[in-house]
């Protein structure tokens, strides 16, 4: 039963420069049980062929395109300027590379609870299966069947449990898993006021890490998280991570020691400009 019958939901997707994954994904968000009141695309650049599909699917979608020049990896950067141009009051974040299960929306309303953000998880497919799903495969929910993604040659291993169709068993390993309930970009949830508070997110911040950085924030706000990863199921596409850069990482690891040793509940660097614009 969804005790959030009033709240409007939004869903941000970030992409860049990858329309195919973005087109299965957003096949996906046409197949929920609880349809988005809103889909902020969140692009860091892409060319016209993602605009180009944007334009497509807007006809089916409620989708809000917020784009910036390719000015390499500005992710925290698009988001900011996506949780702006949102007006839901409850956020679910993803990814173009992330299917959702037909329930996706649904499981993040379910659970969304005043002074909470929701953690989820992913399944990850290998690359040949992520090609190969067609819209009739996410359309009819196949593609999340365990006994159809073996038939297509996934290798079966414990994380193949998250697909496992029984609220006892999801309930159940949402408690005993050992995986922290932290802000995971991919799938996480919050009420949109919180994030405001938090100020967004660093753009300080490039890749690895940025995510938790701001679900740190959001702790030490006083805010609780809740461990949704067997309930809130997305199928991960494979693919490469070329703007992976260990300097930018390193970076990114003193902001985060600085966010714990300050106990910092908001950035100055975020959706706010005011407070640096002189510095």
């Amino acid at each position: 039963m969804d005790r959030n019958n009033d709240m409007t939901t939004g869903v941000v997707i970030s992409t860049y420069n990858n329309p195919e994954w973005l087109e299965k994904t957003l096949l996906g968000y046409m197949s929920q049980s609880c349809k988005a009141d809103e889909i902020i695309i969140a692009d860091d650049g892409s060319t016209d062929d993602t605009r180009k599909l944007i334009e497509r699917y807007s006809t089916h979608l409620p989708i809000i395109h917020v784009w910036h020049e390719d000015n390499g990896f500005r992710k925290t950067e698009i988001l900011n300027k996506a949780i702006s141009a949102a007006t839901a009051d409850y956020l679910i974040f993803t990814d173009q590379d992330c299917i959702p299960r037909r329930d996706f929306i649904e499981t993040h309303r379910r659970y969304a609870r005043e002074g909470y953000f929701l953690s989820g998880g992913y399944f990850k497919l290998p690359m040949d299966i992520s090609r190969d799903i067609t819209p009739d495969d996410i359309a009819s929910g196949r593609a999340f069947d365990l006994k159809w993604l073996r038939s297509r040659g996934l290798k079966c291993s414990f994380k193949c449990s998250k697909l496992v169709k029984s609220k006892l068993f999801t309930m159940l390993m949402n408690r005993i898993t050992p995986a922290r309930a932290s802000w995971n970009g991919c799938n996480s949830s919050v009420w949109r006021k919180d994030i405001l508070k938090a100020n967004g997110f660093d753009e300080r911040m490039r890749y690895g890490g940025e995510d938790r950085e701001f679900g740190e924030r959001l702790v030490n706000s006083g805010m609780k998280s809740r461990q949704i990863r067997y309930s809130a199921i997305l199928l991960h596409l494979d693919h490469n991570r070329p703007y992976k850069n260990e300097e930018a990482i390193a970076i990114n690891r003193a902001i985060r020691r600085e966010t714990k040793a300050t106990r910092r509940a908001r950035t100055q660097f975020g959706i706010d400009k005011e407070q640096y614009r002189d510095n």
